[in-house]
């Protein structure tokens, strides 16, 4: 779905070109969408900014791009239209919120056009989590999970293992560029393989708890929830994008998992 809106507030005496706005709007939507954002919060960021210098915006995201066309408000019939793909996806939950709050601030305190840009480099230019706290935290996310499961200290420190070396294994296996998919499919099997000692070890109260949470940190919680919002609100081309980049993601997960699980021949799962 497209979005269109004319800014109400008067244009600023301050000298920006069509082209200038519109690369830096296509740059910062982009990033928006590369981080997790859904199509709704990357047009109203966007608007915010166009409204800061008074330019009618025009914009469609997809799941994997962004088309935006910006129109002079002084000459009509001048207008600018860029395409970008959108870099591949790794959700920043902190970066979208620091992009919402430069966009207000852009509105409201009516910021330079210049002193815009190097914020937006700033945050662009913040380093990305942790790649060991990624999985520590990932690890101990299981872990949780499997004692709110009815594990008890046995089954979530098997859990942690399992979902640790899976995590570390799948951001290796994406920092050497491979298909994301093969990713999924091998942390799935590795995370199942180490989970699956509990149950045939019999470690524990509860080692099946182990085997059913070790691998939810592979679930697709941000394509999901987006697709969903996206859907909503009417961008239909992204919400089926996106739901079914989560759905081959969840196929993935349950073919590595399969087989893992008759390669342990555990049969009762």
């Amino acid at each position: 779905m497209s979005d269109e809106t004319t800014s109400s507030l008067n244009p600023s005496q301050e000298n920006v070109s069509v082209e200038q706005f519109a690369d830096m709007a296509l740059d910062v939507g982009v990033f928006l969408l590369a981080s997790g954002a859904h199509c709704g919060r990357v047009f109203s960021n966007i608007k915010r900014l166009a409204d800061r210098w008074g330019f009618p915006i025009h914009i469609n995201p997809t799941f994997t791009g962004l088309t935006i066309t910006v129109r002079d408000g002084k000459q009509s019939e001048r207008t600018v239209t860029r395409y970008q793909d959108a870099p591949p996806h790794s959700v920043h939950l902190a970066i979208l919120t620091l992009f919402s709050r430069l966009s207000w601030q852009v509105l409201e305190d009516r910021l330079p056009f210049d002193l815009v840009k190097q914020r937006i480099e700033e945050i662009k230019a913040k380093a990305n989590y942790s790649f060991w706290l990624v999985a520590l935290a990932v690890g101990a996310a299981c872990a949780s999970l499997c004692m709110l499961a009815g594990g008890d200290a046995r089954n979530a420190l098997c859990t942690f293992v399992a979902a640790f070396t899976g995590s570390v294994l799948r951001i290796g296996i994406l920092k050497m560029r491979f298909n994301p998919m093969i990713s999924f499919v091998v942390a799935a099997f590795v995370t199942t393989l180490i989970a699956g000692i509990d149950t045939i070890w019999h470690i524990g109260t509860s080692p099946e708890a182990t085997l059913a949470t070790a691998v939810l940190y592979l679930i697709p919680g941000v394509p999901l929830i987006n697709s969903v919002i996206d859907l909503i609100e009417g961008y239909l081309a992204s919400a089926l994008s996106r739901g079914l980049f989560a759905a081959f993601i969840l196929l993935c997960i349950a073919s590595g998992m399969t087989l893992a699980i008759t390669l342990l021949g555990i049969e009762n799962f």
